[in-house]
């Protein structure tokens, strides 16, 4: 008997301010009423008052959490103009429920507000509301549209995810933010228009909105988050504008019907199979701007014929074209120098590869497996083919040849006269010289007497394997009289010397000298220009390009055109 008095009196202590008035249950607080759960669930058509009169009048102010949680037999629900809060979870699975008036009173949602009510067709969130709260609609699938008001800020988490039946949404320019998955598998949604308030879209914000075909994302956006738009089967193109810096993993992830993608130059990472399994994608353009093309990027694109990488990008992670199954062409910049495991795997229409990577640190293994390399081609730097020919798996191309434009160039040489022999030089190790001395005395003429010059024309270039051939030097070698006195002195004791002048770059070369031995240069006016003085037999002087300056040596005078 003891027992039995003490549980009656805890539980009239228990819900001594909860009360019922006409089939509604209330916590009241001093003056107000916040609407709750009681000992019957509520069903059919609910309409709450503005206030109730329970020895006081209480004004109705407020749904609590949980108030109407899993009666699924409440059809309607009238709030009164009174109410400025909708508590968590209060109408939390109310399967039945078909129809619900917020009024402008209401000022927040609360998360799981309306969770599970998938026969609720419409609703009309108010212009007093803020922010709709994570998950407050959650698997709302009979509700076909929604608009949201001026007056919210912010979309929470997951606050319309599952809402299969939702064909459109109007977001307003209030909003700032998008949550995580907040239309996560709307597969109804045909299009989204995202306002220029918006600066962040979370991650899976549309992940599984299979029906959406077309977004348009604002300026105001700096980054996609990762799985925003995974599983948008319908969409076909997509613009990111030039406010993004980053495109997270999974961001595009299974969009089968995307066919193009433009990736401004402000983009400067691309994570983690942000476009994997795109079958749909039948070329991208990757700017400048990206550093690392990450792993499982664009695997299993099947459409992408070709793809070409820029000159930024200094890693190729794995399996990063993995499954590219139509890849026919890749050109691989000389910046990058790793690539990872599988990167270009079982992309078996590959038929050419042009690498410039001529100083690749990693390789990782089965970079071309299943890709049938043995009867592809590689087009390589010529200076770097020797590396390819004998590294796998580049080795294992069935051609290789060497990439047109990318063989290095001799340096042009120089033409010198040391000790009485002509001799060449050049700034490329391991060269050929070939060269042609001329004389313009050294002729056949058809006359009684010949003048001679005492003057032979020298051209020489330089060839080495896997240069191309240097540019043509020219130089004149003269044969002047000796730099001592010849006066008085008879034919057949006269003696010369070779002395070799070469033009080129606006400098002038002189050789075959004396050491110490002065040479003064003047203009085809007669003017001083400067003086030299041989070192080695050899010295050099600076004019301008295209003209005609006299170099005086010992006795003589010579004429050279500066080139």
């Amino acid at each position: 008997m003891t027992t039995l008095i003490l549980s009656v009196l805890f539980s009239i202590s228990a819900s001594a301010d909860v009360i019922e008035v006409d089939g509604i249950y209330y916590d009241i607080s001093e003056t107000t009423a916040t609407v709750t759960s009681g000992y019957n669930r509520y069903s059919g058509d609910i309409v709450i008052p503005e206030s109730i009169t329970y020895y006081s009048k209480y004004s109705v102010t407020s749904i609590g959490v949980n108030a109407f949680c899993g009666c699924n037999r409440l059809t309607s629900v009238t709030i009164p103009n009174s109410v400025t809060s909708i508590g968590g979870s209060a109408f939390y699975d109310c399967t039945g429920l078909t129809s619900i008036t917020i009024p402008n009173s209401v000022t927040s949602i609360g998360g799981n507000a309306f969770w599970g009510c998938n026969r609720l067709t419409s609703v009309t969130i108010p212009n007093s509301v803020t922010r709709i709260e994570e998950n407050a609609f959650h698997g709302c699938s009979g509700l076909t549209s929604v608009t949201i008001p001026n007056s919210v800020t912010s979309i929470g988490d997951y606050a319309f995810s599952k809402c299969s039946g939702l064909t459109s949404v109007t977001i307003p320019n209030s909003v700032t933010s998008i949550g995580g998955g907040a239309f996560i598998d709307c597969s109804g949604l045909t299009s989204v228009t995202i306002p220029n308030s918006v600066t962040s879209i979370g991650g899976g914000a549309f992940q599984g909105c299979s029906c959406l075909t077309s977004v348009t994302i604002p300026n105001s956006v700096t980054r996609i988050e990762e799985t925003a738009f995974s599983g948008c089967r319908g969409l076909t193109s997509v613009t990111i504008p030039n406010s993004v810096t980053s495109i997270e993993r999974y961001a595009f992830e299974s969009c089968s019907g995307l066919t193009s993608v433009t990736i401004p130059n402000s983009v400067t990472s691309i994570g983690n199979n942000a476009f994997s399994d795109c079958s749909g994608l039948t070329s991208i353009t990757i700017p400048n701007s990206v550093t690392s093309i990450e792993g499982y990027t664009f695997s299993s694109c099947s459409g992408l014929t070709s793809i070409t990488i820029p000159n930024s990008v200094t890693s190729i992670g794995n399996n990063a074209f993995y499954k590219c199954s139509r890849l026919t062409s890749v050109t691989i910049p000389n910046s990058v120098t790793s690539i990872g495991s599988a990167a270009f795997r079982s992309c078996s229409k590959l038929d050419n590869v042009y690498c410039y990577a001529e100083n690749l640190f990693y390789i990782g293994n089965d970079i071309f497996k299943d890709s049938y390399i043995e009867y592809g081609t590689l087009y390589v730097p010529s200076s770097a083919i020797s590396y390819f020919l004998t590294t796998k798996p580049w080795s294992e191309f069935g051609t290789i040849k060497v990439l047109e434009g990318t063989e290095k160039k001799c340096e042009t040489p120089s033409i010198s006269f040391v000790d009485g022999k002509l001799t060449f030089s050049c700034a490329t190790e391991g060269v050929e010289y070939v060269s042609d001395v001329t004389c313009s005395d050294v002729s056949r003429y058809y006359s009684n007497e010949i003048n001679l010059a005492a003057c032979y024309d020298i051209t020489c270039y330089a060839k080495a394997e896997g240069f191309i051939n240097s540019d043509l030097a020219t130089a004149k070698l003269y044969w002047l009289t000796s730099s001592g006195s010849l006066e008085g002195a008879g034919i057949n004791n006269v003696s010369m010397r070779g002395i070799a002048i070469q033009s080129a770059g606006g400098f002038i070369t002189i050789s075959g000298l004396d050491n110490n031995e002065t040479v003064s240069f003047y203009g085809i006016d007669g003017k001083a220009l400067g003086t030299t003085t041989a070192i080695n037999g050899t010295t050099s002087f600076v004019a301008q390009s295209g003209s005609i300056i006299v170099a005086k040596i010992g006795k003589e005078n010579i004429k050279i055109a500066v080139k």
